[in-house]
């Protein structure tokens, strides 16, 4: 298939800095991908489109120097060469940054931004140039105030370890630059300091592979964009050709108006109230959330969204406030009275804190329900099967048995066992912090249609999302938050993306 460039005076600015031709990979019997012949050029930003599983993946690992073809070329610059390692690929100039990133939990923001070129003299290292550099490359690329280069790298959130990946990456002064969800952790604000970015670096000459799955970032990054199905290449063409419904129905074979199911769900009873709830972090949070209801989370990185679920779930102490569940006060001092009480929490790190990754389906789905599931603390394993089979039937999971580890389900179906774990224990509220992120836009929509029965089964949902379409396509009620503090409730009728985007910034 031939690979269009975007019309226009700037068309003929495009050098092709990387050409993939025939490149095909298989796994065993499976085809991840089939013939794939693309061109990346210099000075582009080509987003790159397709379900999880679609070959998306394996094309940057190949990429990367992690997997080698099976058949097919590459060619730099006009030449042919083969990427053995990673090292090869950014001896090349070749770099990817991954959804989940790649850093040494246990050194510094600085130390990793480092590693690879530590500034030295003789055998010694200089600490104190380390953390300059950082700092000026922080302060640069306009993250300043968002990551300090003195910093942990295990104490920052998925959103600023996100962005230290990428400053890596730039740091290194690839030609080729993957970009593998990279606002998948990150609010508004945050996301536009990254497009600006990535404009610089295209500006520059760097050739962009864009993958995500937020159509509004395509359409507003990509100049092209390539959609992969099953392994193939099933459409290459100039961003502006495509409009994001044909982008969505060529990747899934389902228009973007069908994502969001119909709100049918009756309001019942108030199911949880906060009332003047003061954290470390938050401060006078008050809010209710009734069975049946979904109440939406808004807000930039840092306004105190995912602090607000942290104390309704007992994680950080309740300086002052009241929290009430179905009408009675109840003190709720550790995710276990919070559970106890009937309040679930579906973290926004779901592989770090929600998931055990290298346990089996099984043992993830049953663990809030161990104790009804046991006699004499021996688990009834024929009670467990019953009850981790209904659930996950119930959610839709895939996984090729309940014994299957974690880690090898789609990011969907990861999410999918989350929910099934607490359909198993049925609390009274659930909280979901950012439940899609990086999920592909046709488990997005599975996913929106099992909250949305949730609630038809009365089930209360404290909805947190960075995604704006999100909230406004299923909260019937969005409670925007900045600088720690709830500003305003907008109702689901009169919610649009710039009243939202306003009010979190601030801005009349």
């Amino acid at each position: 298939m031939s690979n269009s460039a975007p019309s226009g005076s700037r068309a003929g600015a495009f050098v092709p800095a990387l050409v993939l031709r025939g490149i095909s990979k298989s796994f065993g019997p499976v085809r991840a991908l089939e013939d794939i012949s693309l061109s990346f050029n210099s000075g582009e930003v080509l987003g790159l489109l397709g379900e999880n599983g679609a070959g998306k993946s394996t094309l940057l690992r190949i990429l990367s120097g992690d997997y080698q073809p099976d058949a097919g070329q590459l060619f730099i610059d006009g030449e042919q060469t083969t990427l053995k390692s990673p090292a090869d690929a950014h001896r090349l100039g070749i770099h990817v940054v991954y959804q989940e990133p790649e850093l040494v939990p246990y050194l510094t923001v600085a130390e990793n931004l480092s590693l690879g070129n530590l500034p030295h003299h003789a055998l010694t290292v200089r600490p104190r140039e380390v953390v300059d550099t950082a700092r000026h490359l922080i302060e640069e690329h306009g993250f300043t105030g968002t990551i300090s280069p003195t910093a942990i790298v295990s104490d920052c959130s998925p959103a600023q370890r996100q962005c230290i990946e990428i400053l890596k990456a730039v740091r290194s002064d690839a030609r080729v630059l993957c970009l593998d969800e990279p606002t998948s952790s990150l609010a508004e604000d945050e996301s536009q300091r990254l497009w600006a970015l990535i404009e610089k670096l295209r500006a520059n000459g760097t050739a962009i592979i864009y993958v995500s799955h937020r159509m509004s970032e395509i359409e507003q990054l990509c100049q092209r964009v390539a959609i992969l199905r099953d392994g193939e290449l099933v459409r290459s063409a100039p961003t502006s050709q495509l409009s994001a419904d044909e982008m969505i129905r060529l990747m899934v074979g389902r228009p973007l108006s069908r994502m969001f199911p119909p709100r049918t769900a009756t309001r019942g009873d108030v199911a949880v109230r906060m009332g003047g709830v003061t954290t470390d972090s938050v401060h006078d949070i008050s809010l209710e959330v009734r069975a049946g209801e979904i109440v939406g989370l808004s807000g930039l990185i840092g306004a105190g969204r995912s602090e607000v679920a942290r104390a309704l779930y007992g994680v950080d102490r309740i300086l002052s406030g009241t929290i009430e569940v179905q009408g009675i006060r109840r003190r709720i001092r550790s995710p276990k009275a919070a559970i106890f009480r009937g309040i679930g929490l579906a973290p926004e790190d779901r592989k770090g804190q929600g998931l055990f990754l290298d346990r089996s389906v099984s043992d993830n789905v049953s663990l809030t329900v161990l104790r009804a599931l046991s006699r004499w603390y021996v688990i009834d394993a024929k009670a467990e099967h019953a009850v981790v089979s209904k659930m996950t039937m119930r959610m839709r999971v895939k996984a090729r048995s309940l014994q299957a580890p974690v880690r090898t389900l789609s990011g969907g179906n990861q999410q999918k066992v989350l929910l099934a774990r607490w359909l198993a224990r049925n609390p009274k509220v659930l909280i979901l912090d950012e439940p899609t992120r990086g999920i592909d836009v046709g488990a997005k929509a599975e996913i929106y249609q099992l909250i949305n029965e949730l609630t038809e089964a009365g089930m209360a949902v404290l909805l947190i999302s960075s995604e704006l379409l999100e909230l406004l396509g299923l909260a019937d009620r969005i409670l925007v938050m900045r600088e720690g503090r709830i500003v305003q409730e907008v109702p689901r009728e009169a919610a649009d993306e710039e009243t939202l985007l306003r009010l979190a910034l601030g801005v009349k």
